[in-house]
């Protein structure tokens, strides 16, 4: 499908702030231009990124496509800048099915001053949606060009706000004179499971289908007067007095009465060709559902020498383009042709040349990249991690300028539970995450599974690039007795209490991915023992860590390399407690301190010692999922296991008490009391 008829969008429509600049720069006028609002890196990713809406203090906005960011990095004399992580770059372009996607930072450039201009041709361009507002003094209800938009001030973000001019307030409040009254977004939407969201048609649902009978374009209302109840808000048409209340489009009656899905993606201003077959289901503008963000994430490890020629072959093939096969032997134009852009004036000619060679090796096809993206296992990402953490370091600490990645041996305490056999600290270390798509409604546990769920990030079926992170930090790394651990997980999966665990799994995978969940069997997708064991004891040592490190429990993250042997890849148990952030915040070498001997026995004893009793015991302890529960925890709950979301990578899923230490009616615990 080329990319033309991938979706139906106006291309003189693009959202482009700075399209007019030249133009008003021709005419010598000048109005604000003063960005209406800002985000942390790590929020634009997770919470802010292309499709999903963002609260800003008087209305809120979209971040559109990347289709629509190329126009700002044009804008700027220099490419624009990459983050290298060749390991996650290839996963990333497996995933959106393009060759030549590159991994680049947000849009942004640090001021040398407060009140200095540089940078002021950076942001995320965006929209404001939904465009229906609803006029806070008289309750119009209406779409943006019947507001005006006010930004007067360049330094107070908070004060861009749209306004309905002439309002006379609601009837019977005394109050005609007419006046200036702000407009807030009318928050109702619709979306579907395939990633579709669009407004919802008040007019429409107002007269039930059909066209006021008594004015062409009517006069609407939001009369809202117990906010924060669901859909408690009535549409009323002053042209020909017909009600009808939102509620009525709530709940499965209520998708009945709901029109289907246009198959309209708002940040692409674009449709699908073919529309959608889906129904469409009533969504608020602050629904935790309405994105989820689909993203990947590597700690970057030191690349070996295949690794670094591949690297030079994939920047030379994407530097030079379509140039490449036609200079291909002409050495003395490639070099000139690479000035400023890959360093190869070192590089002696028969190196060069296979560099070339490595580079004009023809891509996959879209029939073998199916194929990969099929056999794809996210646990793929973290096999090289984990078999780098385990080499051996000559000496005691070993330094990486280019990965970021420094390790340090630790010995271990007399005092330390024997099962864990293996210390590490990470002193420095640096991990990129990257966002390839989203969806809506449900979370995807795993991006390939249906892939028509995940929504585009471009209207262009092969981009060339997505956005990336870069955090640094520290942590430490353990590794459990492999010996141990298979012995007993071999044991657990004949137990009760697995089964139980399983058929609850069952009944939550059925549920949250709906009846879009078919292709894919349950017990694929939940976790081995092991991983419930490691995923525990991480939530644990997390909130022990938090007690002495001086990081908050929210700013450490748990990093599980927990799977059985298969083909090709050796069996893993182990975990990595890290803080990471895009400033300094995360190195400053509290967590690292913790890995001393006496000090990490000291917070592995005192954690599992207070693993085994929770203020909620016995209900805690004895907490079994039974049919119809489809919880994924057992013995787990705030008061005990469970951590903030920020530092699991599970939701709190798959935890549970009695698989760490013997609870009193369980046997089930990997770790031994030692007294």
């Amino acid at each position: 499908m080329s990319d033309e008829t991938r979706f139906v969008y106006d291309v003189a429509h693009a959202v482009d702030p700075l399209g007019d600049l030249e133009q008003e720069a021709d005419k010598a006028t000048k109005h604000n231009r003063a960005k209406v609002g800002s985000a942390r890196p790590s929020s634009l990713l997770y919470t802010y990124g292309p499709g999903a809406i963002m609260d800003l203090p008087q209305f809120t906005i979209m971040p559109t496509g990347l289709d629509d960011w190329d126009r700002i990095w044009r804008r700027r004399e220099s490419a624009p800048p990459q983050i290298h992580a060749p390991r996650l770059r290839d996963v990333v372009r497996m995933m959106l099915r393009s060759p030549d996607v590159q991994l680049r930072p947000y849009p942004w450039q640090p001021k040398k001053y407060s009140r200095s201009a540089e940078g002021n041709d950076l942001g995320v361009p965006s929209r404001v949606f939904p465009q229906w507002l609803r006029c806070t003094g008289c309750d119009m209800l209406g779409l943006l060009a019947q507001f005006d938009y006010r930004n007067t001030h360049p330094f107070r973000t908070d004060l861009a706000v749209f306004e309905h001019a002439k309002c006379t307030g609601r009837a019977g409040s005394g109050t005609r004179k007419a006046m200036r009254r702000t407009a807030i977004p009318a928050r109702y939407l619709l979306a579907c499971v395939d990633g579709h969201l669009d407004e919802f048609p008040y007019d429409l649902w107002v007269h039930r289908g059909q066209r006021c009978s008594k004015a062409e374009l009517p006069a609407l209302k939001m009369v809202d007067r117990t906010a924060g109840k669901g859909a408690s808000a009535v549409i009323h048409c002053a042209s020909c007095d017909m009600r009808r209340p939102m509620n009525e489009a709530q709940g499965e009656a209520g998708r009945e009465k709901l029109p289907q899905c246009r198959g309209r993606h708002p940040h692409l201003d674009a449709f699908e060709p073919k529309g959608c077959r889906n129904e469409t289901r009533l969504m608020l503008v602050g629904a935790s559902n309405l994105w989820f963000p689909a993203t990947q994430s590597i700690i970057v490890m030191p690349e070996s020498q295949e690794e670094k020629a591949s690297d030079l072959a994939d920047r030379v093939r994407t530097a030079l383009g379509d140039k490449l096969a036609k200079y291909r032997h002409n050495l003395e134009m490639i070099r000139d042709l690479l000035d400023d852009r890959v360093d190869v004036t070192a590089m002696p000619d028969h190196d060069l040349e296979q560099v070339l060679q490595a580079a004009s090796a023809p891509t996959d096809s879209p029939e073998e990249q199916e194929e990969k993206l099929r056999d794809w296992d996210p646990v793929d990402l973290l096999v090289p991690e984990w078999r780098y953490l385990l080499r051996d370091i000559v000496g005691t600490r070993v330094e990486d300028p280019k990965s970021g990645l420094t390790l340090s041996t630790r010995d271990r305490g007399d005092a330390l539970q024997p099962e864990i056999t293996r210390v590490l600290a990470v002193e420095r270390l640096r991990k990129v995450n990257a966002l390839v798509g989203f969806t809506r409604i449900d979370d995807m546990d795993r991006v390939g599974d249906l892939p028509r769920r995940l929504a585009p990030l471009t209207r262009t079926s092969r981009p060339n690039w997505t956005v990336a992170t870069e955090d640094r930090g520290e942590g430490i790394f353990l590794q459990l007795d492999e010996n141990a651990v298979a012995a007993w997980e071999k044991h657990v999966l004949d137990t009760d209490l697995w089964e139980l665990h399983r058929k609850a799994h069952e009944r939550n995978f059925r549920r949250r991915f709906s009846e879009t969940a078919d292709q894919v069997h349950p017990d694929t997708r939940l976790k081995p023992p092991r991983y419930w064991l490691v995923h525990t004891l991480a939530h644990i040592l997390i909130r022990e860590l938090a007690l002495t490190c001086g990081y908050s429990a929210a700013s450490l993250s748990e990093r599980l390399y927990a799977w059985p042997a298969t083909e090709g890849r050796d069996p893993a148990a182990g975990l990595l407690i890290c803080t990471t952030a895009s400033d300094s915040d995360g190195t400053l070498g509290g967590l690292v301190q913790l890995s001393e001997p006496t000090r990490l026995q000291q917070v592995v004893g005192s954690a599992l010692r207070k693993a085994a009793r929770c203020s909620s015991d016995p209900i805690c302890s004895k907490r079994t999922p039974q049919d119809p529960e489809d919880f994924l925890h057992g013995a787990a709950c705030h008061c005990c296991v469970m951590a903030s979301e920020t530092s699991c990578e599970r939701a709190n899923r798959f935890l549970d008490r009695r698989f760490l230490l013997d609870l009193p009616g369980s046997d089930l615990g990997f770790f031994q009391t030692h007294e």
